[in-house]
């Protein structure tokens, strides 16, 4: 293939997203090809409102030839979206040989309703007369309705709730979604979802549509307070069902008094931490299609709800994303019987059972067994994770729960008859449908078991927002947990979408002051909030979503929000800036904290201090990017002023830290806040402390994070690789030792004599000391962004084969195409590494410890290789400009 093609396309990150309520959309592609050094030098797309027919007169968008190398973000500039319409779109481009390339394939984006008067549907719920508004059953909403005759050409629902919906048309599940419309801060966004059913409406004239609605978020017990009914007290539904004929017409089915409501059937409850119960015997069979006797159902009625926090969606949704069976059947000491998933999990278990009528099947969820061996429930407080299933007889039946979720690896089976068959129970893994992206492996088993257990980490823990934990009655969206975490999520999946929405909320819920509470959606008292390293994830994860996607709107959108945040500190105590006023959470779990303390040694001053100035730092380069100069020079005198106070307060005339903890050290060398002789004192230092402990951490959710990267990048990478390859606790591979398959809360979740931490905050899944993860990749790996060039453009690949192993790759597939960086020791003592970017990507290769040594590229001299420019060395470091194209390089 030597022509260059264009791939994969996609609008807002998304691969034909529908209900889209952007404006002005953004466009992406990948070019491919089997040539080096590939670049895009101009693009062309069509944008046409008539099917996957581009005639002019169908076009509502032709950018003509645009000499750009952009192929990520490119702004849609055609006439204004209409509401529920499909935009069919396709590319075309020039590369550096001025080959034009072929057309794409065509792909769209469909908007939603992109004005609240677009809505002709109420808000509906069942009729308080008729069914109690509080009762835990679920409600059933139905209508039926008639077409107009005419050919169909496109239908589409748009629908939310206040709760939790599941859609039925016809008998037929609309969707493979759950636990829509997901999780926002409700007073001021709700999501709406839009769906595809012209198929289901082709051979009839005359259907069903029907809504089941479950409390979940909205109306539901959240948090370890015990609160319910947070956003509301009563469920509702809005839909429209917009169907377009081929004459151009348009008939429109919207939700209104005219539906109908009943609440005796099979789901008596459900919630979030209580789990599901389902009475078989109460299915209403055919409730969702043509035929059905409904004369017990009940009238709706219409609830005073504004439709202005309306949004369209915003990320993509929460599924099934695999599969997973049990591996064996326990028989505990305690005479229970267990199932073993063989992964700790997040989702739900699907079963088929054959039991007489009324037989009550009960099935608890749980993470780990106790030292003897039997089902262990303490550590997840009040949430029962409990699913209850009473059987209606006559046969074979099969079930797995709706509107609630559960975090375990082991379920405990009761009422089931005996023998149990493993085959008849699946696990259903569940979280936010995000694209993969990130792969590493290396030559040690343990660290690629930990590798696994940050990823299933991270599933388990994106589910719809970034939780803190899957599975105790908390799983809240923890702003502090979420930045440490940011980076390494960007590599395991692609997290744009997910952290967009997840961001909005935040700048939704932040106090006018600019204070930003402690979990977003915020659902806790009033004075949770404005905690430094919590707080900070207003401006750390938006400046991190830039770094890896170069996406220049999350910046703009959140810029209000980031500066208020750094504003809202300055504004604190009596010293504009030393901040040392208000709670904190300080190096939270920190080993080095005092007895019956959670908090580390550390300083909290200190801590808030350092992420000042980090934050105020990143407002500084993101005004720049904006072009924002006043603030540029506003916040980088301020940030300027931070770090002297810095050193006046905490740093001794004679060069050392007034605050003798690692995660002290880590801060003042990972944010810059000292230089020359007085960071090389502290790196010393913190190498000194590490050794002192037999090589090992002390440091909490605030240091961790930072702790390797520091170490590597101030000569004492050894002792980063020791700190990683250390099996006994505390470390990462004292877990891993332990049987973990996910990463734990607590470095001693599970002690050495198997005994437990606390049951009062003990998840065995809990993703932020995952956050090695990211020195994994860009230290040992050495698959790193250029921050100067942002979104993976260019990269800087800087693999480390002085890791303590025998081989480390990472693949990361960006925005542009997949990214390769790895390494490989040979016996004669070379190391080899391969390298791959994609069409329109370049990087900087830095080989360390090859001056002087042969280096040959494709067994050949590197001066006879295409590359962007001739090999150069530096410090004994070897520079390598690589355009796109596989690339194996020797050393040795």
């Amino acid at each position: 293939m030597r022509s260059t093609m264009v791939t994969e396309l996609r609008c807002e990150y998304l691969k034909n997203p529908m209900g889209l309520n952007v404006p002005h959309p953004r466009l992406s592609w990948k070019l491919l090809t089997d040539r080096r050094n590939v670049r895009q030098m101009a693009y062309r797309i069509q944008v046409s409102l008539g099917g996957e027919n581009f005639a002019e007169e169908q076009l509502v968008w032709d950018s003509g030839r645009v000499e750009s190398d952009e192929s990520v973000h490119v702004e849609y500039g055609g006439a204004k979206l209409k509401s529920a319409a499909r935009y069919m779109y396709r590319v075309r481009v020039w590369d550096d040989q001025g080959e034009e390339s072929p057309w794409s394939d065509s792909a769209f984006w469909e908007t939603g309703l992109l004005e609240t008067d677009d809505w002709q549907a109420g808000w509906i719920t069942p009729s308080a007369d008729a069914i109690e508004p509080q009762t835990k059953e679920a409600f059933y909403l139905r209508k039926a309705f008639e077409l107009n005759g005419k050919r169909v050409v496109h239908a589409a629902v748009f629908a939310t709730s206040l709760g939790l919906y599941e859609l039925e048309l016809n008998g037929a599940r609309v969707g493979d979604s759950l636990f829509t419309p997901g999780w926002t801060s409700y007073n001021h966004r709700l999501q709406v979802q839009a769906y595809d059913v012209t198929e289901q409406l082709l051979n009839s004239q005359e259907h069903v549509i029907g809504a089941v609605l479950a409390d979940g978020w909205y109306k539901g017990r959240l948090g370890w307070q015990d609160r319910s009914g947070i956003y509301g007290d009563r469920r509702g539904l809005l839909l429209q069902l917009h169907v377009r004929y081929d004459d151009g017409t348009e008939q429109i089915i919207a939700s209104d008094e005219s539906w109908e409501a009943f609440a005796d059937g099979p789901i008596r409850m459900s919630g979030i931490y209580e789990g599901e119960t389902y009475d078989a015997s109460r299915e209403i069979p055919g409730w969702s299609t043509l035929g059905f006797d409904d004369s017990v159902w009940h009238p709706v009625e219409t609830l005073e709800q504004s439709k202005d926090m309306l949004i369209g969606e915003q990320s993509e949704r929460v599924k099934v994303t695999e599969i997973i069976k049990p591996v064996s059947l326990i028989h505990t000491p305690a005479g229970e019987i267990v199932l073993d998933m063989g992964q700790n999990m997040v989702g739900r278990m699907r079963f088929t059972v054959q039991a007489p009528a009324g037989a009550k099947l009960t099935l608890h969820h749980a993470e780990v067994l106790d030292k003897e061996g039997n089902f262990y429930t303490g550590n997840l407080r009040t949430a029962a994770q409990e699913v209850t299933y009473l059987c209606k007889g006559g046969g074979e039946e099969s079930y797995q729960p709706s509107f609630t979720f559960q975090g375990f690896r082991y379920v405990r089976l009761a009422g089931f008859p005996e023998p149990i068959d493993l085959s008849h129970f699946t696990g259903e893994v569940i979280h936010t449908d995000m694209q993969p992206t990130g792969f590493f492996e290396c030559s040690h088993p343990l660290i690629n078991r930990l590798q696994q257990n940050i990823v299933w980490g991270q599933r388990g823990n994106f589910l719809d927002i970034p939780t803190d934990c899957p599975q105790r009655d908390e799983r809240l969206g923890w702003t502090g947990d979420a930045q440490v975490f940011i980076r390494t999520a960007a590599f395991n999946y692609g997290i744009a979408p997910f952290f967009t929405k997840w961001l909005r909320d935040l700048a939704a819920e932040q106090l006018p002051n600019g204070g930003v509470p402690f979990v977003v959606p915020d659902i806790l008292d009033e004075g949770s909030h404005s905690s430094a390293a919590w707080g900070d994830a207003a401006v750390i994860c938006p400046w991190t979503l830039y770094q890896y996607y170069g996406d220049k709107r999350i910046l703009e959108e959140q810029y209000d929000s980031m500066t208020g945040w750094v504003e809202y500190i300055r504004s604190q105590g009596d010293n504009e800036l030393i901040w040392n006023t208000g709670f904190h959470f300080g190096d939270w779990l920190g080993l080095d904290a005092k007895e019956n303390s959670y908090i580390g040694a550390t300083p909290r001053d200190l801590i808030c201090t350092a992420f000042f100035a980090y934050s105020t730092s990143l407002v500084s380069k993101t005004a720049a990017v904006l072009g924002r100069e006043e603030d540029v020079e506003k916040y980088g005198d301020l940030h300027r002023r931070i770090v002297q106070a810095f050193a006046d307060e905490f740093i001794t005339p004679n060069g050392r830290l007034a605050a003798h903890t690692q995660t002290a050290h880590v801060l003042a060398l990972m944010f810059d806040l000292v230089e020359g002789e007085t960071r090389k004192r502290l790196a010393d230092t913190l190498a000194e402390y590490v050794r002192s402990e037999n090589m090992h951490l002390t440091t909490g959710f605030v240091g961790t994070p930072y702790l390797c990267h520091v170490l590597s990048e101030n000569g004492y990478h050894d002792i980063a690789v020791q700190l990683v390859q250390q099996e006994e606790y505390p470390s990462w591979l004292y877990s891993v030792k332990q049987g973990a398959t996910t990463i734990w809360e607590h470095w001693d979740g599970i002690k050495p004599d198997g005994s437990f931490w606390s049951d009062d905050m003990n998840s065995y899944n809990h993703y932020s000391y995952g956050a090695i993860g990211d020195w994994l990749y860009r230290a040992v790996a050495g698959l790193d962004i250029d921050e100067k060039i942002p979104g993976c453009k260019r990269l800087v690949l800087r693999p480390n084969p002085d890791s303590g192993l025998t081989y480390a790759r990472a693949q990361y597939d960006s925005l542009y195409g997949k990214v390769f960086s790895g390494w490989s020791k040979r016996e004669d003592g070379s190391v080899v590494y391969e390298f791959q970017l994609p069409p329109n990507m370049t990087a900087q290769v830095r080989l360390p410890a090859a001056a002087g040594k042969s280096v040959r590229v494709d067994e050949r001299d590197p001066a006879e290789v295409l590359m962007t420019a001739p090999m150069q060395q530096e410090d004994g470091i070897v520079m390598l400009e690589l355009g796109s194209g596989r690339y194996t390089v020797k050393v040795g």
